[in-house]
């Protein structure tokens, strides 16, 4: 059975371009008919284009990709696909952007050790920059809401008429879908607003 080579593209949406990836794939010689497309997220493998891929490839295959991040979006499963695709699969793989992962050269165990190390090298820093971008955007957040920034909807005050609407509902003459009507907001933003003036009867609707 001869050997084939495979490409995988993989964007996170559909309106996303696949041109730059696909162009990759024909210049190293993939045939557009083993290119497979996924345009959703990474952020699981239950992608129906890989697992599709998966189930074709067999020993001795190659399995092309632009870069290592079409492989997963974590330290952890970049690692469970390269281990599952060379050493299940027992299949090559070559990451155009990184010459140094083409699993075809070297297949000796030196050449092996070597491009594990630099996927683990790869996928450590890249785990380590994504935690340390979420770190600085929480830091900023934080900071934000010490100088007194405030996050989400801003709240709708209380139209003129709200008082005397108050009033009767906390009497018992409207109910607080009523008294919501009244004021042109939903009952709900009533009781807030309610609320907010330590008004402390519960809606009768």
């Amino acid at each position: 059975m001869s050997e084939t080579t495979y490409g995988y593209v993989r964007v996170s949406s559909k309106d996303q371009n696949t041109d730059r990836q696909m162009i990759a794939m024909e210049e190293f010689g993939v045939p557009a008919s083993c290119v497979v497309v996924d345009r959703q997220s990474g952020k699981d493998f239950e992608r129906p284009g890989y697992r599709r891929l998966l189930r074709k490839i067999k020993p001795g295959d190659t399995l092309v990709v632009k870069s290592i991040d079409r492989l997963g979006r974590n330290y952890d499963e970049i690692l469970e696909q390269w281990r599952l695709l060379t050493k299940e699969k027992k299949a090559a793989v070559v990451v155009l952007d990184m010459p140094l992962l083409d699993t075809r050269r070297g297949k000796d165990l030196t050449g092996t050790l070597i491009a594990d190390i630099v996927l683990q090298l790869l996928s450590y820093v890249a785990q380590t920059e994504r935690e340390f971008i979420r770190q600085r955007q929480a830091e900023g957040i934080a900071a934000a809401k010490a100088r007194g920034v405030h996050f989400g909807r801003t709240a709708v005050p209380p139209p003129e008429g709200f008082p005397e609407i108050c009033e009767r509902w906390k009497d018992g003459g409207l109910s607080a879908r009523k008294a919501g009507q009244l004021l042109g907001v939903s009952h709900s933003t009533f009781l807030k607003w309610a609320s907010s003036n330590a008004i402390g009867q519960k809606s009768t609707v």
